[in-house]
């Protein structure tokens, strides 16, 4: 029997990847995404190449959207084995903390850490009952360890502290598992060549920030509260 997972912002981008390759190891994989336009033609571009891919419309900021998700996935895979947590916004990606506008900051932790949030409390005791795994993706900026001894960062004020409280809400849900076989940690592919950045230059591709995650996600590990990156663990 098929595995599912539930891969939210998988419309394009490292998510589409995520569904693809997950799909390709043969997983049942339910495509989240907040336009159903995207979602649908991302659905079934993987179709066409034989991968057993679902759509869900589901905009994380809306919590009636969530619960109609959650209970469909309740319904219909209550089996559900990951959870892959990727949507996620730059914000305005300000440059310095001086320059974060309140504003910013709000929207950035609005989809990053509240919609994470949301989405996590609806289906936790869903993935603990199955034994399962939740990834909450992650970025290296969002190590405070890193902000603090890394040569060159990006002083991202808004983005950076959003992704580092969704680190700090890893952690707590990890310690809740910390008696179960059910697991929670956080991935950070690192710099990856993506829409999120612009399409900067000389980072990963998508495809190989996706296979980071993906790995760790199926390697078939304990990595409960774990930080992990391309090399292993990574400082919080």
């Amino acid at each position: 029997m098929k595995k599912t997972a539930f891969v939210t912002g998988a419309n394009k981008g490292i998510g589409f990847e995520i569904a693809k390759q997950l799909g390709e190891i043969g997983w049942k994989v339910i495509l989240g995404a907040r336009s159903t336009e995207r979602g649908q033609a991302a659905v079934s571009e993987l179709v066409t190449q034989g991968l057993d891919v679902e759509f869900v419309q589901v905009d994380v900021t809306v919590l009636e959207k969530i619960e109609q998700v959650a209970d469909m996935i309740k319904k219909n895979y209550p089996d559900l084995k990951l959870l892959i947590n990727n949507a996620g916004m730059p914000g305005a990606f300000s440059r310095s903390f001086t320059e974060t506008k309140e504003e910013d900051l709000r929207n950035a932790f609005e989809v990053n850490f509240f919609g994470t949030f949301r989405l996590n409390q609806h289906l936790f005791p869903l993935i603990k009952d199955s034994e399962g795994t939740i990834v909450n993706v992650s970025t290296d900026m969002a190590s405070l360890d890193h902000m603090q001894n890394a040569k060159f960062t990006l002083n991202a004020f808004d983005y950076n502290s959003s992704k580092t409280a969704n680190n700090a809400m890893t952690l707590s849900m990890a310690y809740e598992l910390r008696n179960s076989n059910a697991q929670v940690f956080a991935v950070t592919p690192g710099f990856t060549t993506t829409d999120l950045n612009g399409n900067a230059e000389g980072g990963k591709s998508k495809e190989e920030a996706a296979a980071i995650i993906v790995g760790y996600a199926t390697d078939g590990k304990r990595h409960n509260g774990e930080f992990l990156n391309e090399r292993g663990v990574l400082a919080w």
